[in-house]
């Protein structure tokens, strides 16, 4: 029987056992960029973190669809058009391509990108539909939704206003709105703007409306996860919310909303509007994916977390450390464990996975890894405990997404290490530096013990 996943909703303010619509498939979604500008290492932290999650669900056995929108036509796309006096498609394509390879680079894995333009169809659908359902109406710039006529709302935020840290809120300014926040649906054309003809009236998508229409193009009125940072819960996600229960009827929209905390820099949301980022590609050329990730890692998904070069360079040094035991692999030296150790290695994976279900609490799942890559420092690997890391480090690969990569060293590469201990031994001093040098150019390193000698990669 699977074990109990674990995940605080934010629609019941709760941790709640999960259990999706269908027992073994779960359909996810997850808010993407706008694409008019470069991702930051912030919206990087959001990628990792549902990466992660549907990381997990498919080790724990689950068929998972992860879904991605890219809104691909925005008021910011066609500012920036206008800004740069270029045509909106090549400046959406530009930062649509980019945005790409920053996740490959993060090694995300999303089974679907789905763009904003290619589902108007959808999208034409779902205001009309809201229009004949009477939530929404028009007025001289666009469709709007009258949020008074939907008495849930709020219910996912726990609130109707905007505050602080809201991300890109977009509440559409027009004096004509029945109601302050009441939200556009659909914009209608202006001169040399991107328009599409609809029998309400041309124009183009809003905001909130894109996500809808593509996850009930993919998955129906209902769904089990919706992702995203908790700069997105309001004003985006409620609407959304607000949206498809309106067109359906049916609730929940979502079963289970699933919100990453933000990242900060000097204790400050980092942000584009705050002028205080990094994007991924800068820090990318700087350090490699695993390091970002186990910087992303460590902390819990629903805590905020504070930029630092510092940091960075930390997890560095710690995946370095962790490369050098994986080594240890391939020399087994130790002698058996006693089966009280033994016992006790065996507890370190269970509770491992255990914090994992436990709402993905990876800081503590990281802390049961240590202890055991401590283990292994301090009395070397005996043959007992090898299979025992190696589901670790499954774990670590196909969870967390950071390959440690396991591979033995070439022959050529053993005898030379076999041949410069023969050195050693007989105080051949000379002999033994210069395989010690010649390993080096070799990228292997040695660490000369009372116990023999023990390679590592550098």
């Amino acid at each position: 029987m699977r074990a109990i996943l674990k995940l605080y909703n934010t629609l019941s303010k709760t941790v709640e056992d999960f259990e999706p619509f269908n027992r073994s498939r779960v359909n996810m979604f997850a808010c993407g960029p706008t694409v008019y500008d470069f991702a930051h290492i912030g919206n990087g932290r959001t990628a990792i973190t549902m990466d992660l999650l549907s990381r997990f669900l498919r080790f724990k056995g689950y068929e998972v669809f992860y879904l991605v929108n890219i809104t691909d036509i925005d008021d910011k796309i066609i500012k920036k058009a206008v800004e740069t006096n270029t045509d909106w498609k090549i400046i959406k394509n530009q930062y649509e391509e980019q945005y790409l390879s920053d996740m490959k680079s993060l090694n995300i894995k999303i089974d679907k990108f789905a763009r904003a333009t290619d589902y108007i169809e959808d999208i034409k659908k779902q205001v009309q539909s809201l229009i004949d359902k009477d939530f929404a109406y028009k007025i001289d710039d666009g469709i709007y939704f009258e949020i008074k006529k939907f008495k849930d709302y709020g219910k996912l935020s726990g609130r109707k206003d905007v505050v602080k840290d809201d991300a890109q809120s977009r509440i559409d300014d027009n004096d004509n709105k029945r109601g302050w926040n009441d939200f556009c649906l659909w914009k209608f054309s202006k001169n040399n703007e991107p328009s599409w003809k609809a029998e309400f009236g041309d124009g183009r998508p809003g905001w909130h409306i894109e996500d809808t229409a593509i996850t009930e193009h993919f998955f129906g009125p209902q769904y089990d996860i919706h992702g995203g940072g908790t700069d997105l819960i309001f004003p985006h996600h409620e609407a959304e919310l607000t949206q498809m229960e309106s067109l359906s009827g049916k609730i929940p929209f979502v079963k289970y909303w699933i919100h990453g905390g933000l990242l900060y820099i000097d204790h400050q949301r980092m942000g584009k509007s705050n002028k205080n980022f990094y994007t991924i590609n800068e820090i990318i050329q700087k350090y490699d994916c695993k390091t970002v990730r186990l910087f992303m890692l460590q902390g819990h998904y629903r805590s905020t977390l504070n930029f630092s070069f510092e940091l960075l360079e930390s997890c560095e040094n710690r995946i370095n450390r962790w490369k050098r035991t994986v080594d240890l692999l391939f020399q087994v030296n130790s002698e058996k464990v006693t089966d009280l150790e033994q016992k006790r290695l065996e507890k370190l994976y269970e509770n491992f996975i255990k914090n994992l279900e436990n709402d993905l609490n990876t800081p503590m799942a990281l802390t049961n890894l240590e202890e055991f890559i401590e283990y292994v420092e301090n009395n070397g690997m005996s043959q007992d405990i090898v299979d025992l890391f190696k589901k670790f480090l499954v774990c670590l690969d196909q969870i967390f997404g950071i390959d440690l990569n396991v591979k033995d060293i070439d022959d050529s590469i053993k005898n030379l290490i076999v041949e410069r201990e023969k050195a050693r031994l007989k105080k051949d001093w000379a002999i033994s530096d210069r395989i010690r040098h010649e390993l080096l150019t070799q990228n292997i390193a040695l660490n000369d013990t009372d116990n023999g000698s023990f390679w590592y990669r550098v």
